[in-house]
């Protein structure tokens, strides 16, 4: 098979002999039952998915601490039940969105067309339109990935940056499935400039923005009830790119078994901004997708990590979700 051809700074997954040892078996039974997860009808398959995702949230306890830990700091009025509640919802929505993809992948687009409702989609279709650059602004929600593989299948090309996995198997499928219908990635190590030239080439940018990259290029502002540190960059991307910046969420309906996609208007107020102000666009935008949608946002990230002098690193206060001694 001829092997894809690569842009300058293009990462294409590709398989490798080594992959068939048997210290990977066990990862390939786990790529077949998501495979055989994925072909069962949603119906069937949500409430056994909820289910193994609730256990699994209950024996996961270094992930399951840091869910409570942010849910402490970003809201510390709620109950400690109803937190409780959100973090088994979040760990059951997990699977459940992560075999939706898997299902895109192999049934395609057509057959899951039915359950994608687009909420705000004239907003893209305006742009497409006018053939503008966008980097579209996602956080981290289970079903982050969808949006980006139903944009290529349309033939919207789209470039993401991204973090290799532990297991080579998994991220190899992983992004061999994220590049089904066509799009570009570029691996986080390897910086910016492939992003950028994507961009600028008329690839749409998928853009994170709530991952904790570290004090010394940061802004301190707002998040829910505490605050972040939070990288301004997108001002820059907007600038050297002369892309729009459009805000996106996908939340998976367990009950309706159908994807919702929320999409903003561009954030065109960011043009003349200061990184402080940007920065807290940024979080402000996480807010909106996120509060009502609570259980679709990956909680169990370290976003809280960078603090600011004189204050204790949330997840090694060992105070705050004590480990249970067994």
């Amino acid at each position: 098979m001829e092997k894809a051809k690569k842009s300058p700074g293009e990462f294409i997954p590709e398989f490798q002999k080594a992959f068939l040892h048997p210290k990977f078996w066990g990862a390939w039974l786990g790529v077949g039952a998501f495979a055989g997860l994925a072909m069962l009808p949603p119906s069937l398959r949500d409430p056994l998915l909820g289910k193994i995702g609730r256990i699994a949230g209950r024996f996961g306890k270094s992930a399951r601490r840091r869910a409570q830990i942010n849910l402490l700091y970003c809201f510390p009025q709620m109950p400690e039940a109803e937190r409780e509640a959100v973090i088994d919802e979040m760990f059951a929505t997990a699977p459940q969105a992560m075999v939706m993809m898997a299902e895109l992948a192999i049934k395609g687009p057509q057959k899951i067309a039915p359950r994608i409702n687009w909420h705000g989609k004239e907003i893209i279709d305006e742009l497409q339109r006018r053939e503008e650059n966008v980097i579209l602004l996602v956080p981290h929600a289970w079903a982050v990935d969808i949006p980006a593989m139903l944009l290529a299948s349309r033939g919207q090309n789209v470039a993401a940056m991204f973090h290799n996995q532990g297991n080579p198997v998994f991220d190899y499928m992983w992004n061999s499935v994220r590049r089904r219908f066509g799009g570009r990635l570029h691996a986080r190590n390897d910086g910016i400039k492939p992003f950028i030239s994507s961009v600028r080439q008329g690839h749409w940018g998928y853009y994170l923005p709530d991952q904790d990259h570290g004090a010394e290029h940061s802004e301190f502002v707002d998040f829910f009830a505490t605050y972040k540190a939070t990288l301004p960059a997108i001002g820059r991307l907007m600038k050297v790119c002369r892309a729009r910046i459009v805000p996106l969420f996908p939340a998976y309906n367990s009950e309706s078994h159908c994807l919702d996609i929320y999409i903003r208007p561009p954030m065109d107020d960011l043009a003349s901004a200061d990184d402080l102000t940007i920065a807290r666009r940024m979080n402000e935008e996480v807010e909106i997708f996120v509060g009502p949608n609570l259980k679709q946002y990956t909680w169990i990230l370290k976003l809280l990590k960078t603090r600011k002098e004189g204050e204790a690193e949330p997840y090694s206060r060992k105070e705050l979700y004590p480990k249970k001694k067994r």
